[in-house]
């Protein structure tokens, strides 16, 4: 099935166009993608692992993707949890967090990143995995979210999460 994005100007607002995804963007042309981390009391995150059969699998990683046409950042975080790893998420329990802007490395377009910050208690027990993205989650410390930085065991670390300390470090 073909995925459109809307087509975003700088700032993130709609141009009116659509982009096909897998296609080439051109220079100017911005996409929204979200990131989205589930914090419960305890200080954990929710994170999930990666299936081995996509890119960077096996890796861990926050909960996240791209927003399709007509989604709009808080729409597309609270869908990409449930898509992911059947969580419901409260939208009174989220905050956005930051944004910031990767350019493509295929290609001229660049992706404006989203980050949404969750605090709400998720049952593991419950977790309902999306078997083509997605085959183990678990609630992790900072501590060991680092670790599996520094071991390359967490999805492209520092250069997927260039915020990832200010998240880790945010006050709870």
């Amino acid at each position: 099935m073909v995925e459109f994005w809307d087509i975003l100007d700088v700032k993130g607002n709609k141009t009116g166009r659509f982009h096909e995804r897998g296609k080439l963007m051109k220079a100017g042309e911005y996409h929204l993608i979200v990131s989205v981390w589930i914090v419960n009391s305890k200080g954990e995150f929710l994170v999930s692992r990666r299936n081995k059969n996509i890119w960077h699998g096996l890796k861990w990683q926050a909960t996240g993707g791209c927003a399709v046409n007509g989604d709009n950042s808080l729409t597309t975080a609270l869908k990409e949890a449930q898509e992911e790893i059947g969580v419901i998420l409260d939208p009174k329990k989220g905050q956005f967090f930051s944004r910031y802007y990767s350019p493509h490395t295929n290609g001229e377009g660049t992706s404006i990143i989203d980050i949404w910050l969750f605090r709400q208690e998720v049952d593991i027990s419950a977790i309902v995995l999306c078997p083509e993205e997605t085959c183990d989650a678990m609630w992790a410390t900072k501590e060991k979210i680092r670790q599996w930085i520094n071991y390359g065991e967490f999805l492209a670390g520092k250069e997927a999460y260039p915020y990832i300390e200010e998240i880790l470090e945010w006050e709870l």
